[in-house]
């Protein structure tokens, strides 16, 4: 029902603080359940076999604390509901000695190839034990719509921002979104969550305009990734920042 993997933080994976930048980590998730798929047989491998693949649609990852270069971070991971169109699976993170660093919770679809829309996931998967045990307990719930922009940025769509399914891995929207942050936030604060909603794909050769305003809540922001060519809302995203004196280290 859960799966382990030991993880070791890479230099080149960290940010000016020596600390493991927030997208290391959510590959270090998204390989984790990779792996995982694999023993339970439903791999994206084993899904293209039927025409279809998994997407994501919702990430929530919160952070008590980030790993070093050099340290180990331990992934534990299992698949914890299964409704109709949608599986959620789960994350704890933990550092060398063993300590809860993080937790992350996610839902995914299973998409046909051909239609490009979500499938009863009883038509495609098998059965598979599930262990209900919540690491953050989201409902996932529609973020909110960023209806004006403090700050924007224009980005293409490049080959590398790319996965298997051929349109842009779920990572590379939070690489977007945090790049919008202001730089006197970025330098004094540390990420302490972030959620993304998923909404529609983006492809090699499309340019993305990634839009941040402050939240009305404390710390918080919330971003909008757009289509440059149609104002498409390619994906929602809320992150929170805490002062770095007041996140453990």
């Amino acid at each position: 029902m859960t799966f382990e993997k030991i993880y070791t933080v890479q230099y080149y994976e960290t940010d000016q603080c020596g600390f493991a930048r927030p997208i290391a980590l959510l590959n270090y998730l998204q390989s984790a359940a990779g792996e995982h798929a694999a023993l339970l047989g439903v791999a994206v491998a084993d899904l293209r076999k039927s025409g279809h693949t998994w997407v994501m649609s919702r990430l929530h990852l919160a952070m008590e604390r980030y790993p070093r270069g050099g340290s180990t971070v331990r992934i534990r991971t299992w698949p914890a509901t299964r409704k109709t169109l949608f599986t959620v699976r789960d994350f704890e993170l933990f550092d060398m000695k063993g300590s809860l660093i993080g937790r992350a919770t996610t839902s995914w679809a299973v998409l046909n190839l051909k239609t490009r829309r979500p499938v009863k996931l009883v038509d495609v998967l098998p059965i598979y034990y599930l262990n209900p045990e919540r690491a953050l307990d989201d409902t996932f719930s529609t973020l909110p719509l960023l209806e004006r922009s403090e700050y924007e940025l224009r980005l293409p769509v490049l080959r590398g921002d790319l996965d298997l399914n051929r349109h842009v891995n779920n990572t590379v929207y939070a690489g977007w979104a945090l790049e919008t942050i202001p730089e006197e936030v970025e330098s004094t604060s540390r990420l302490a969550a972030i959620e993304i909603g998923f909404r529609a794909e983006a492809l090699y050769g499309d340019t993305i305009l990634a839009r941040t305003a402050r939240a009305e809540e404390e710390g918080c922001y919330l971003h909008c990734i757009e289509s440059c060519s149609d104002g498409r809302e390619l994906a929602r995203l809320r992150t929170r920042w805490v002062p770095l004196e007041k996140i453990h280290h």
